[in-house]
This record gives C-alpha cells, sequence and structure tokens, in this order.
C-alpha cells in the first residue's frame, strides 16, 4: 500500500494492510455492528413529591440527559393509592409503610421511562445511597434529600422492577 500523496511512511506499522509478523493473527477486524457496550435497557423512575415540592424536577431531569440517558415518556401527576400499594407491596407490613403511602401519595410526582445503556445501574448511581445522609455529594439525594421519609427519587433496582413498575403507572 503507496502512503497518500504527501505523506511518508514511517516505520514497519505504516502499512496495516500488512501487519507484520508481529502483529498478525493479533489484528482481527470486527462486524461493524458489535460493540463493546452494555445492553440498552428501560428503567422507571419518579421524582417523589419532595422534589417536585422544591423545584428539583429541572435539574434531575437534566442529570440524566448529561448521563446520555434518554426521558422516553413522562407524566406529571398524582399517584394512586392502589399503584402506591401495587408499587411499595413488598414493604407492606413494616413500620413505615402506611407512612410511605401516605407520603408518596400526597402530592404531585414525575413518573417517568429513562431508557439507555446501563439505566438501571446508571440511574441508581445518579441518585445516590436511600438515605441523603449517606448519599455522596453530587448525587441527586445528596445534594437534594434531607431526609430518609423524603429523599427526593425512587428508580428501579432490576431490570425485572422496571418492567413491572412501568407496568403500574403506565398501563
Amino acid at each position: 500500500v503507496l502512503p497518500e500523496p504527501g505523506l511518508k511512511r514511517i516505520g514497519p506499522f505504516s502499512d496495516f494492510s500488512n501487519p507484520g509478523p508481529r502483529l498478525a493473527g493479533r489484528l482481527q477486524a470486527r462486524p461493524s455492528n458489535e460493540r463493546n457496550s452494555m445492553a440498552i435497557q428501560q428503567t422507571y423512575s419518579m421524582i417523589k413529591p419532595d422534589g417536585v415540592r422544591n423545584g428539583h424536577i429541572g435539574e434531575i431531569i437534566n442529570r440524566f440527559e448529561r448521563a446520555g440517558l434518554t426521558i422516553e415518556r413522562m407524566e406529571l401527576g398524582m399517584v394512586t393509592p392502589e399503584q402506591a400499594k401495587a408499587n411499595y407491596a413488598e414493604h407492606e407490613g413494616k413500620p413505615f409503610y402506611d407512612g410511605l403511602i401516605a407520603y408518596i401519595t400526597s402530592g404531585p410526582v414525575v413518573k417517568m421511562v429513562v431508557s439507555g445503556e446501563g439505566a438501571v445501574a446508571k440511574c441508581r448511581s445518579l441518585m445516590g445511597a436511600t438515605n441523603p445522609a449517606e448519599a455522596a455529594p453530587g448525587t441527586i439525594r445528596g445534594d437534594f434529600g434531607l431526609i430518609m421519609d423524603e429523599n427526593v427519587i425512587h428508580g428501579s433496582d432490576s431490570p425485572e422492577s422496571a418492567e413491572r413498575e412501568i407496568g403500574i403507572f403506565f398501563e
């Protein structure tokens, strides 16, 4: 292979069509559709009543989008008691359950279907630890959360939970 006019051949690796004995067998062409990336996922996220009340909707959405996530569906509205009970069924009977249901139905929320590479893990990383006191600065809960009972945002903890929660809130 001859170099383009005006370019000099430098060293033995300038002819990539003939890599030589040291690289032969180590260079493999990949199909153009093969990627070293995680699968595109959908997840469910909800800005809770305190996040809405305190004016954090725009900043939270901005953080998701800056992280490469896409908001596929979004709705400002109330969570019905039936939706709350379905979403938090695993907590029924625990001491905080009644307060959780009362809180999540106390004011408007922003319900979202979010997608992107590794969306579940990426959203959870952006949200931070469940307890705002333990959440790192720079995370949504670390920056905006004040108390455990009102921790700004909810996000699915697995692809299976995401599918279930999307079904509850976007029938």
